[in-house]
Parts: C-alpha cells; sequence; structure tokens
C-alpha cells in the first residue's frame, strides 16, 4: 500500500516522501533534515531521490541525503542536479522495485529550462509547473513552452492526484477569482482550502479534474478568461498563448 507523505521546509515548500510502511522515495529535498527526522520517525529506509528542476530549495538537500543513505538520484538530463546519478527525458521510466511502482518522465519546460514531472499510479509529481489553482513563474523558458507544459499535464486523466511543490493555493484563488468572477466552483474550492489552512493540514493533492474548472492557466481557451486578459490588456486576445501570457503577467503582479 503506497502512501505520499508531505514534509514541511521552509516556509512554504512541501517534500514528498513516497512510502509502503518501509521504504521510501523522496520529491525534491531541498532540505535533508525535515526528511531525516521524517524518515527516522516513521523508520523507513530511502530507495531514491526524485527531483523536478534545479532550484536549490528542491535539490540543496540532494547530497546529504546521498552521503548519508547511498540513495540514486534521478533528475533532468538538461539540467545541473546536486549529485545526480539518472539523468531522465520524456516518456523514460522509472523502476522503483522496492514500493512496487513505476513512474514515467514528463518533460514540462517553462518554470526552468529542463523541468520534468513524474507520473504514475494515478499521481502526479509536478514540482513548480502545475499548483494547485495555478502555475509557476516563467523563468528559464517561455510562455508558449509553459502553456504545452501545462496542456500536456491537464491531458492526464481527471482522477489524476497532484502533488504539486509549494502551499500557494489560497493566494492562487485570490487571483482566480479576480480572473474568472462568475466560477462558482473555486467559492468552494477557496472555502475547502480555508478550512484545510485553519487547521494547519495542507490543501494538497489536488485534483486534475478541479484544476480543469478552476485553474485559470488550464482554461485559456474558456470565453471568461480570454475577456478577462483582454480587458486587462485593453486589446482583444484570441489564441490560447496570448491570453496565458497576459495573465501570467497579471499574475506576476497581482
Amino acid at each position: 500500500m503506497i502512501d505520499v507523505f508531505p514534509v514541511r521546509a521552509f516556509k512554504d515548500n512541501y517534500i514528498w516522501v513516497i512510502h509502503n510502511q518501509r521504504f521510501a522515495a523522496i520529491v525534491d529535498p531541498g532540505d535533508e533534515a525535515p526528511v531525516i527526522a521524517f524518515l527516522r520517525q516513521q523508520k523507513l529506509q530511502p530507495v531514491a531521490i526524485l527531483c523536478t528542476h534545479h532550484h536549490h530549495d528542491h535539490t540543496g538537500g540532494n547530497v546529504a541525503l546521498q552521503q548519508m543513505f547511498s540513495v540514486p538520484i534521478y533528475g533532468p538530463a538538461n539540467e545541473t542536479i546536486p549529485g545526480l546519478t539518472h539523468p531522465l527525458k520524456e516518456e523514460d521510466t522509472l523502476q522503483l522495485e522496492e514500493l512496487a511502482i513505476e513512474l514515467t518522465v514528463l518533460e514540462v519546460p517553462g518554470h526552468t529550462a529542463g523541468h520534468i514531472a513524474y507520473y504514475g499510479h494515478g499521481r502526479l509529481f509536478c514540482g513548480d509547473t502545475l499548483f494547485a489553482c495555478g502555475c509557476g513563474r516563467v523563468f528559464e523558458g517561455s510562455a508558449q513552452q509553459m502553456h504545452h507544459s501545462l496542456s500536456k499535464l491537464a491531458a492526464l486523466p481527471d482522477d489524476t492526484l497532484v502533488y504539486c511543490a509549494h502551499e500557494y493555493t489560497w493566494t492562487n484563488i485570490r487571483f482566480a477569482k479576480a480572473v474568472d468572477p462568475g466560477n462558482p466552483a473555486l467559492n468552494e474550492l477557496e472555502a475547502e482550502a480555508e478550512k484545510r489552512l485553519a487547521r494547519h493540514m495542507p490543501t494538497l493533492p489536488t485534483h486534475m479534474a478541479i484544476e480543469k474548472a478552476v485553474n485559470p492557466f488550464l482554461r485559456c481557451s474558456q470565453p471568461a478568461i480570454i475577456h478577462s486578459a483582454s480587458q486587462y490588456v485593453r486589446q482583444q486576445l484570441s489564441d490560447p498563448v496570448s491570453v496565458f501570457t497576459v495573465i501570467r503577467n497579471w499574475k506576476n503582479h497581482f
């Protein structure tokens, strides 16, 4: 039986630990200390580190964990990942035998040039590409790349559980309501997020079906999103990439 536990790090990072009560794989360990504490508390033996991109808050604990546990480190082939032993590219598969799981690699550039995601067993570990009700900033790629990457993730089954790397849900909902004020699903999501946060519980994982209903960055072809983006720049927009570019810039300054 596979479980996925959120280990909190820094201000709002989640380091996801995939485990079966005996073995564990660690996704994006920006800080080794809380990971080591959780592994010891739960008596788990790590068997792999999975990195989605090179940013320090996702890789800062790699080397210390590798030295302590002698685990392989998987990550994007097109980025410099500390301690990387297994570079990955589109459609590569990982067989984590101790956990009896197989994960497929999806290249999702935009936030960084070589960003990847891991998908399998109804779960998506997407780093900083897709967030609950939002998406990552476009740092190294282009808006077109990021839109394509998000479209690739949105094509996954509706029941996919989405494990993002940051607790940004509440602020993302506030922005989404500005872009899509007539969407009643956002009010429901906001109420649920506020309840969970008040109890100091994660708002994640989210579901792909929910994201397709509320996330403006996945809905750039929808009339409501096109209308809001066009109003924001005071010119009529039509193609989804232009709409995405506008609302991503809007979010940057929201």
